[in-house]
């Protein structure tokens, strides 16, 4: 994945106009345009600003595209152009002629921006599961102070390559699910989505194709005030960005931006009876002072993510149950060949020194348990946690999802 640098905005992060939500989908699949509401207008912007036209002709990329239009064609493939409603068509919109004014004010404001993007199309030089990158970056001066990241892409799960990276960024206990009929999930620096199977197709053993924009440093968080504003910038950026791909792509049907997210997910003390907010699972007693603090998000959506840690709020362990069929095919070479086999009811995975992956079959598909010890914790400060508590995790998480029992069992390799 790119770089995906920090930035500042006057002193704090964070775009300069929120985004408005619109109503969520009622189904799994795109609605059409006829189908979506009008749009609310925009929140009033905190400060006086210049006109659009001002904006327009200060704006790097649009001059660019402007000198390219009089010459009557565009410079080099990269070259991003600016389309309004009040003045004439000057080329497409950033990231495959998908991102509005709105999107691009509420992530950058006015300052001048930069896109460098890439044609959708599989790699030629990868193994299939990468279709393309856009990057905008806006300045101040010479002073890079902003930069946003789309990649599309296809998960892989056959090899491996998409099971720790990818996860440790977008399936975060500081996100929230989408909402109904919107396969992903967001928070204030990153955000994902997966597109129609219908549109994108898949094999056995990849995970779905998702569209995935990201901000600054994962995770990065600063006030409510800030993650709810980047947070609304961002989810508003991912679903024209989605929009845009799937048209892209040649398939029909649109997206709509979710009306109402969850609240912020917080931080909360750490409950040893019902640890991670899950009924019958206990703590152990040797890890209750290091990890004093949890943390649960996507509650309902795709994956439901658990961090606990000691103070400052640095997550010690993560824990993963993700119920999504397609988002589970991410894991399946790390339950077949990451460590110690583990044998269960229905289900089978491999336990390492610092992560667990299990794979129970349910009435809904495939499920699959992930427990990690991201830094040494407990008595001794040994990577024993995934080995401790998998068993009772799988058990517990199977009884609270409804794909009871699940009694696994260590076994030699």
């Amino acid at each position: 994945m790119s770089e995906k640098i920090n930035e500042e905005v006057d002193g704090a992060p964070g775009g300069e106009t929120p985004v408005t939500d619109a109503e969520a989908p009622s189904e799994g699949t795109p609605v059409t345009d006829a189908e979506a509401p009008a749009a609310p207008a925009p929140a009033a912007p905190e400060e006086p600003r210049p006109s659009f036209v001002r904006r327009l002709l200060r704006s790097r990329t649009a001059r660019a595209a402007t000198v390219a239009a009089l010459a009557g064609a565009l410079v080099g493939a990269g070259t991003v152009a600016w389309r309004t409603d009040t003045l004439p068509l000057l080329g497409p919109s950033p990231c495959w002629d998908s991102l509005g004014s709105g999107s691009m004010d509420a992530l950058f404001g006015d300052r001048e921006t930069v896109v460098d993007e890439q044609s959708l199309r599989t790699d030629p030089m990868g193994d299939g599961g990468a279709y393309g990158q856009c990057r905008i970056t806006s300045y101040d001066g010479d002073r890079a102070r902003r930069q946003v990241t789309v990649d599309v892409r296809r998960l892989d799960g056959l090899r491996g390559t998409d099971a720790q990276d990818w996860p440790s960024e977008f399936l975060a206990s500081g996100m929230v699910p989408l909402g109904k009929g919107l396969p992903g999930m967001t928070s204030s620096t990153r955000a994902w989505i997966a597109l129609p199977q219908a549109c994108t197709g898949r094999d056995e053993f990849t995970g779905p194709t998702v569209v995935d924009i990201g901000m600054g440093r994962a995770g990065f968080e600063v006030s409510r005030e800030y993650t709810l504003r980047d947070r609304n910038a961002l989810t508003g950026a991912l679903i024209e960005a989605a929009n845009g791909v799937i048209e892209e792509f040649g398939c029909s049907g649109r997206y709509r931006e979710p009306r109402d997210l969850p609240a912020p997910v917080e931080w909360d003390e750490t409950d040893p009876s019902a640890f991670c907010g899950i009924k019958g699972l206990t703590l152990p007693a040797a890890y209750r002072e290091e990890l004093d603090e949890t943390r649960v998000g996507g509650e309902g959506g795709p994956a439901r993510v658990c961090e606990a840690g000691a103070s400052f709020r640095e997550a010690s362990v993560r824990l993963t149950t993700v119920e999504d069929p397609a988002l589970a095919a991410i894991y399946s070479w790390d339950s077949l060949r990451s460590g110690a086999p583990v044998t269960g009811d229905g289900g089978f995975g491999k336990a390492g020194g610092n992560r667990a992956v299990y794979r129970a079959s349910c009435q809904t598909g495939p499920v699959i348990f992930v427990l990690e010890q991201l830094r040494p914790a407990g008595k001794g400060d040994r990577f024993t946690f995934t080995r401790d508590l998998l068993p009772a995790y799988a058990a517990a998480e199977a009884e609270r999802i409804g794909c009871a029992p699940q009694k696994l069992t260590f076994t030699s390799s």
